[in-house]
């Protein structure tokens, strides 16, 4: 189904809740702040939500997507954090920079769940326009922070 037509942010209940002694590190990028910030509220009302206690959960905040992995790593290598929501966005602007961050960001996130054996979500908009990430930061589109939030929930599962 086209995203245009579809809230993004509908979930199964599936592998949710058990999670009230889950600790949850989130790293936010400051870069694209309005975006970001309304990311955040969503993962964490989401967490909240779904029976985290809000002493469990982290929020680090780091420069910009480029920097969200080294943020995660730092996060994921303390044995007390259960997982970890990287939170950002980028817009595609007139140069190929977009490119080279993205796909950095992605396999950086990647890479350090492997590293670490344990969740650590990609919750990094990547848009074309300003509208497409406001329609996923709590818009028509629903909230991708809400998604990441409830990834890291049903990650803790296995």
């Amino acid at each position: 189904m086209a995203s245009n037509l579809k809230n993004l942010s509908d979930y199964s209940d599936r592998n949710t809740g058990g999670v009230e002694n889950k600790q949850f590190g989130i790293v936010v990028a400051e870069w694209n702040e309005t975006i970001t910030g309304a990311l955040l509220e969503g993962a964490i009302e989401t967490l909240l939500e779904q029976g985290v206690k809000r002493d469990n959960i982290k929020v680090h905040y780091v420069p910009g997507s480029f920097e969200l992995s080294l943020g995660a790593q730092f996060l994921a290598q303390k044995e007390t954090i259960d997982a970890v929501i990287s939170l950002g966005c980028v817009i595609q602007g007139e140069t190929r920079h977009f490119d080279f961050i993205c796909d950095a960001v992605a396999q950086g996130i990647t890479n350090v769940g492997l590293k670490y054996n344990k969740p650590v979500i990609f919750g990094v908009l990547t848009t074309d326009t300003m509208q497409q990430a406001l329609d996923r930061a709590g818009g028509k589109h629903g909230n991708k922070g809400e998604e990441a939030a409830i990834t890291a929930v049903k990650m803790t599962q296995f």
